[in-house]
């Protein structure tokens, strides 16, 4: 039958398995589909069609697993006998056959050309009059992209690069940027970048700044990624330090909404962790109220990272089983004076001196191991240790100087400075 149909007037020449013929996406939503076979071959396409929203027929004497219990669910219609002719193709947009016996597929794809519609022969590539290539949806800040490759016949090879691509783009190694302003609204994504060490940055962090077309970022962020960014893409430094702030945070946020109320694809790249003493909740806030779409993506924040940098766990059995996080510009309220609970003061060293005051008169312990980490993670990486009591003497003596993490309790004494250098 497949010859005969070959061998009419006009008719078109059998496909060969390499050949890569007009790749297109069809769209299948709310189109029928009929499938021919019950079998696993048919299950795993059927699952791609109704994850596409097409109407599918599964026409076989019995079903597999998987296909009965879609059939039970009612997600497809099936016709319990084998595939008798034309008739049982009628009204179909695309045509799947894979029953594995190599005549009734022939004929349903012959049947299929005879009406015009396109067939997919599972069980020979070169008989069908479609071929369906190996692909993968991968979830980017820009949108779902998803990677097709053709095997030129070898299904396996195919698979592989799928598989190889989709890792590029998870990676953030391509450029994805729609590069067009966005009809709408664009996004925003408040990303976390860490301590400060490019490789710090999480992968989803990476993700985003190569989706982005304008990057709003903090002083404290691994600003070095910036330079590996398509340079049509828009850096706007918001950077702030002691006594110097480039844009009050109310200016920071209209910021935001005003490039992603424009259309544009917003990357909030900040030090540490956005919810972490990063004003993060505050803009999401701001931009929910706008009904701008907002992700966000959390980091390495230095409350953790900048004692582990210096060897000092904020937590250590037998030590201390929980510690505390404050911010240093606000006054000092309570919080526990145990030696075994670890506190962790951010921006704090231009108030060390009132900060140690505040403990000592509360309660704690004069004797208290204390850690001051400089620069954690970056070049030029300091740790002072003292008491608690002799912190600040020793601090100043040095020359302590933002960014810095003040780090209290009985965990310093397990980095390897307390024993090597404290006085």
């Amino acid at each position: 039958m497949t010859a005969e149909v070959a061998s009419r007037p006009g008719a078109p020449a059998p496909a060969r398995a390499d050949d890569m013929g007009l790749d297109l996406g069809l769209l299948l939503r709310g189109r029928r589909v009929v499938c021919v076979g019950g079998g696993a071959v048919t299950a795993r396409r059927v699952r791609r069609f109704l994850e596409v929203g097409a109407l599918v027929e599964v026409i076989s004497p019995v079903l597999g697993d998987e296909l009965s219990t879609l059939a039970a669910a009612g997600q497809l219609v099936w016709t319990p006998r084998r595939y008798v002719g034309p008739a049982d193709l009628a009204g179909a947009w695309l045509v799947h056959t894979a029953t594995g016996v190599t005549t009734v597929d022939a004929t349903v794809a012959a049947d299929a050309e005879a009406q015009r519609t396109f067939c997919i022969d599972a069980t020979a590539g070169g008989r069908g009059s479609a071929q369906v290539l190996s692909s993968r949806r991968v979830d980017t800040p820009a949108g779902p992209i998803r990677v097709a490759v053709h095997g030129g016949g070898d299904p396996r090879r195919a698979a592989g690069l799928v598989a190889s691509m989709a890792a590029d783009l998870a990676a953030g190694l391509h450029d994805v940027r729609s590069r067009r302003r966005r009809a709408g609204v664009g996004w925003v994504a408040l990303v976390g970048g860490g301590p400060g060490d490019p490789g710090l940055l999480t992968l989803a962090g990476w993700q985003a700044l190569r989706a982005a077309d304008v990057v709003v970022v903090d002083r404290l962020a691994p600003r070095e990624v910036l330079a590996d960014l398509p340079p049509e893409v828009r850096i706007i430094d918001v950077g702030k330090s002691p006594g110097n702030h480039l844009m009050r945070q109310e200016d920071i946020t209209e910021t935001l909404v005003r490039e992603a109320g424009a259309g544009w694809g917003v990357v909030r790249l900040k030090g540490g962790d956005p919810y972490v003493l990063g004003r993060g909740g505050e803009e999401r806030q701001r931009l929910d109220a706008e009904g701008i779409p907002v992700r966000v993506i959390p980091g390495v924040t230095s409350a953790i990272a900048g004692p582990a940098a210096a060897g000092i766990p904020v937590t250590h059995r037998g030590l201390a089983d929980g510690f505390t996080v404050i911010s240093a510009h606000d006054e000092l309220g309570s919080v526990p004076r145990r030696r075994d609970h670890t506190l962790v003061f951010l921006m704090g060293v231009s108030r060390l001196g009132s900060i140690v005051s505040t403990l000592l008169e509360g309660g704690h312990d004069p004797d208290t191991p204390a850690a001051i980490v400089e620069r954690a993670h970056r070049q030029g990486q300091r740790t002072t240790v003292a008491r608690l009591a002799d912190l600040p003497a020793i601090a100043y003596g040095v020359g302590v100087e933002n960014p810095a993490v003040i780090v209290v309790g009985d965990v310093v004494t397990v980095s390897p400075h307390w024993g090597a250098s404290r006085p």
